[in-house]
């Protein structure tokens, strides 16, 4: 037993590396379609990273040893996070390791290293990028720890395969809090991940640069782990959304027939998720930095409200 849960948290570890680049592909993809372009293919993200990886690294001469080490922290961290979210199944081995509060931690510590990376060289663009991040970080971490509490209530525990557990074996019905959590979700996500309305990941003006700006400097296999951290990023908060939101098809058994079961119904949810992020990337227009505090502030609010929503009313 304890070889078949250690073989079924190898495949939740394997399944965000191999499908995190494919949902990059399929949201640029759709945008192309929505955008009467052809695109370059869902498989996009691949050929880079192949490319990347096989291309020498070139560093600065003012590069300390922390420029090198932030790409594997940041893919580490991402990489854990993926682990210990409920992709598949809820009975893992790390399941019980971490709950909602360290996987917010976990984040964090990968923004602390993506920043304090993008100012040691010490180029204006990437001093930009990091302090434009701490920003949003600073205001997108309490919203998302309103919403993990949010949904924690109705499991009573922080503990996210507690609360997969809980949502899953409630009575299907539209709950107010969940609601509000779900809305304020959304608005995390988009900031968090670097899109539409708050940053455009398609392009390197120095207006809308926040993650395009602190990579600038890196190459090769560095700029490969950064890449990849963020199509981990965005595959860990799409998966955490169906989690909290959708965690119907989410095996309850850590058996490798169960979580290749589950994977047809995960690959439909982000299949959806992702052409949904790309039509509110379509019709959405950048907003000014300095209109992304109050976008935040608004997610803030809206998750407060579930939680009091849950509190008073008990749905």
């Amino acid at each position: 037993m304890t070889f078949t849960r250690a073989l079924s948290q190898v495949i939740s570890v394997v399944t965000p590396l191999a499908l995190a680049p494919l949902l990059l592909g399929w949201v640029n993809q759709v945008r192309a379609w929505l955008s009467n372009r052809k695109g370059p293919g869902i498989l996009q993200p691949y050929r880079m990273l192949h490319k990347l990886f096989n291309k020498d690294s070139v560093m600065a001469d003012t590069a300390s040893s922390l420029f090198r080490f932030a790409p594997y922290a940041i893919f580490g961290c991402m990489l854990l996070a993926n682990a210990i979210i409920p992709t598949l199944s809820t009975d893992l081995p790390l399941a019980s390791a971490a709950d909602a509060i360290a996987l917010v931690g976990l984040l964090a510590l990968a923004r602390v290293f993506i920043s304090l990376a993008a100012m040691d060289i010490g180029t204006a663009f990437g001093t930009l990028g990091a302090r434009r991040e701490m920003l949003v970080g600073f205001l997108a971490e309490p919203a998302l720890l309103t919403v993990l509490f949010s949904a924690s209530l109705n499991g009573k525990s922080t503990a996210l395969a507690t609360i997969v557990e809980a949502v899953v074996h409630r009575d299907f019905a539209i709950y107010p809090s969940l609601v509000f959590a779900g809305m304020a979700f959304t608005l995390v996500y988009l900031a968090e991940n670097s899109r539409v309305p708050v940053d455009n990941p398609a392009t390197h003006l120095e207006l809308t640069m926040i993650h395009e700006a602190m990579i600038l400097e890196y190459s090769g296999r560095h700029l490969a782990l950064m890449e990849w951290a963020a199509a981990l990023k965005l595959f860990a908060y799409s998966t955490l959304g169906i989690a909290l939101f959708l965690p119907w098809g989410i095996g309850q058994r850590a058996t490798p027939s169960s979580l290749l079961l589950s994977l047809p119904s995960l690959g439909l949810k982000l299949v959806v998720i992702g052409a949904v992020l790309a039509l509110v990337e379509t019709f959405s227009a950048k907003l000014r930095i300095f209109r992304v505090p109050e976008f935040l502030a608004t997610s803030f609010l809206l998750g407060v409200i579930g939680m009091l929503t849950h509190i008073l009313l008990g749905a």
